[in-house]
């Protein structure tokens, strides 16, 4: 890239910062490790305890701190000045001094983490981003300064864009819990209208619940077979990776997709889970309907919403670990007729895929968002490398479109 501004090595307006941290330091505890540095947004994490085997280096307030592996990724941070105390990172890591007659580190830290520097590691580093950037390499790399109220003023600006972006991500997750909060609110509802117009009946006149099996890690596969059944999990609440598959023995207790299962404990307490087939482990139970007159989809709407999870909240603030049956004792539910009772399924999953309509939406604009600050970040900083030529021949310069 060529520009008007002139061409400055990183080496010119950067010192690596070459000190170690005493060995006791770090044992004590008095030097904080850093555990990893954020690629979104570049914050330092730091390691529970100072043991270490790995060559350190010391980072002091002010300093930019590079990630050597990771920096085509974003992990680059700034230790702030307003700490006191100096820092250590492993030798993975490098820490250097900015010149501040000449550069603002707050854009230094902006422009290496862009678009606009990971083409530059590309052009002048052998091996591309794949190259562990030490000092050496990291140095010579010539990037155009422009001087710091130029600086100050691009930094300005992503700032208050930056901020904005922020608010439109705080807008997209609170619309995002209230749409999460419509389904709970109405199945809450309909099970309340109906306690005013059918007699409450135990649910465990209703259904059954049945525990489920552990068999020995001996058995598992993980390819399909005739003679096994999959062994349903905790994480198929969430996903169907890592598939695995025990006998079908009657030491396993299976599941039917016309039998509801429930989480017994765990993050996973009281999910419900429907339309699996399989053997499902001890972490689970199993509702089984005990006449024809419940239908499936209302009974597991039922339990997902209404009295049986506020036992279940009640049991969580309790010592006690997940729920036995007889736990379940007390808990009613006001069952009405078949016909009403797939009236207010049909109600819910029309409801369901408005809701899951939205957050598919809402995942479209939180992709566009978080490529938003990157796009504007690489057209302020690639304005860097032509602001200079344009002033010169007269045209709209950076100035006037950033």
């Amino acid at each position: 890239m060529t520009s008007c501004w002139p061409d400055v090595p990183l080496g010119d307006i950067l010192a690596e910062r070459k000190e170690v941290p005493a060995d006791d330091a770090l044992s004590n505890g008095i030097i904080r490790i850093v555990a990893k540095v954020g690629f979104s947004d570049g914050r330092i994490q730091f390691r529970a305890d100072g043991q270490t085997k790995t060559g350190m280096i010391l980072i002091r307030p002010g300093d930019l701190v590079i990630s050597g592996i990771n920096a085509a990724k974003g992990a680059i941070a700034v230790y702030d000045e307003q700490n006191i105390e100096p820092i250590a990172a492993t030798i993975h890591y490098g820490a250097y001094i900015p010149n501040k007659v000449r550069v603002d580190v707050s854009y230094l830290w902006w422009l290496l983490r862009s678009r606009t520097f990971r083409d530059l590691l590309l052009q002048y580093v052998p091996g591309g981003i794949k190259t562990e950037l030490k000092a050496k390499r990291l140095l010579p790399i010539p990037i155009p300064l422009p001087p710091l109220e130029e600086q100050r003023r691009i930094l300005a600006r992503i700032d208050e864009l930056a901020t904005k972006i922020e608010e439109a991500r705080g807008l997209r997750r609170q619309a995002a819990e209230d749409a999460g909060a419509i389904i709970p609110s109405m199945a809450s509802k309909e099970l309340a209208w109906l306690s005013e117009r059918y007699k409450p009946i135990p649910l465990l006149d209703l259904c059954d619940f049945e525990g489920g099996s552990q068999p020995p890690k001996s058995t598992f596969r993980y390819e399909p077979s005739s003679d096994y059944v999959r062994f349903l999990q905790i994480r198929d609440y969430s996903s169907d990776d890592y598939l695995t598959y025990v006998p079908a023995s009657p030491r396993n207790r299976l599941v039917t997709p016309k039998e509801v299962l429930i989480g017994r404990y765990g993050a996973s307490l009281g999910k419900v889970l429907r339309g699996k087939e399989g053997a499902y482990n001890v972490a689970m139970c199993k509702a089984v309907p005990k006449n024809d007159n419940l239908d499936l989809d209302f009974l597991a709407a039922a339990l997902a919403y209404g009295p049986f999870q506020e036992r279940l909240k009640e049991i969580s603030r309790s010592a006690q670990v997940g729920f036995n049956k007889g736990d379940l004792r007390g808990v009613e539910y006001s069952f009405p007729p078949i016909p009403e009772q797939r009236r207010i399924v049909v109600h819910l999953e029309g409801l369901q895929a408005k809701v899951d309509a939205l957050k598919r939406l809402q995942a479209e604009t939180a992709a566009e968002l978080d490529a938003m600050l990157p796009s504007i970040l690489d057209k302020a900083l690639r304005g860097v490398y032509s602001y200079g030529q344009a002033r010169a021949t007269g045209k709209p310069t950076p100035r006037e479109h950033f």
